[in-house]
């Protein structure tokens, strides 16, 4: 069976140490896989280090575990992609960011715009980040990714697309003339990846988009969901670019 990954957020692992786990990880060493003292897992702090470790001690409250060995772990895209998807309703969301985190992603934006359907309090957003960001752990948790990709604070559309020569923009456009499997981008250090609502961006943005040095690009002749046309993206990209053969 293969080892349970379990990120920790802690800056000091190093073989030797013992340590007990953070709540989160507890609860699912402990309570849910009801694993027991002397068996293996590995643990991760999202620097690109993967820790082998063995439980030492099971309680109600906590797991504690030892660290036993360590080993880099080299598995992220060589093609960084910062993905700006304006927030969609209910779920779709938490899957847009985990299956993102899948393909590789290197960082996520959530984004407001004109026809976003979600209109929440400024709390309750700071709340939504906090979920999004435990759906990326969980994500790298499950997909053996050592690298933890960042989601960023509820973010302006226009903030979103201050230009960066380094990192062009593309920006998912029915109709447009070009597309992403032959858009040319030039030389780039990452490419931000522009994804809009349920309604699509609105005229006006579309047009602030291309002001701001995006490229529009089309996913061919059929419109598709704003939770799909991202992970598309993304493997269309990951494929010419980066490690998606």
């Amino acid at each position: 069976m293969r080892k349970p990954r379990i990120y920790e957020d802690s800056p000091a692992l190093t073989p030797g140490i013992t340590l007990a786990l953070g709540e989160n990880g507890s609860g699912h060493v402990g309570r849910v896989l009801r694993m027991r003292p002397g068996m293996e897992l590995t643990v991760f702090n999202g620097t690109g280090t993967d820790y082998d470790a063995v439980i030492r001690e099971v309680t109600r409250r906590a797991v504690t575990v030892e660290i036993t060995s360590s080993r880099q772990i080299s598995n992220e895209s060589p093609c960084p992609i910062r993905l700006g998807q304006v927030i969609s309703r209910g779920e779709k969301m938490d899957f847009t960011i985990q299956k993102s985190v899948e393909l590789g992603v290197a960082r996520i934006t959530p984004l407001i715009s004109r026809r976003c359907g979600v209109k929440l309090p400024e709390d309750r957003l700071d709340r939504k980040q906090s979920q999004w960001q435990a759906t990326a752990i969980a994500a790298c948790e499950q997909c053996g990714r050592s690298v933890l990709p960042q989601v960023d604070p509820v973010t302006d559309l226009e903030d979103f697309l201050v230009p960066d020569p380094a990192w062009p923009c593309i920006m998912l456009h029915p109709g447009a003339p070009a597309s992403l499997g032959s858009a040319d981008l030039g030389t780039f250090t990452g490419i931000r990846l522009l994804i809009g609502p349920e309604g699509g961006l609105s005229p006006e943005e579309a047009v602030l988009a291309l002001e701001h040095g995006c490229t529009a690009a089309s996913l061919g002749p059929r419109i598709l969901r704003t939770e799909t046309a991202g992970l598309v993206a993304i493997a269309i990209l990951q494929s010419r670019f980066g490690d998606l053969g």
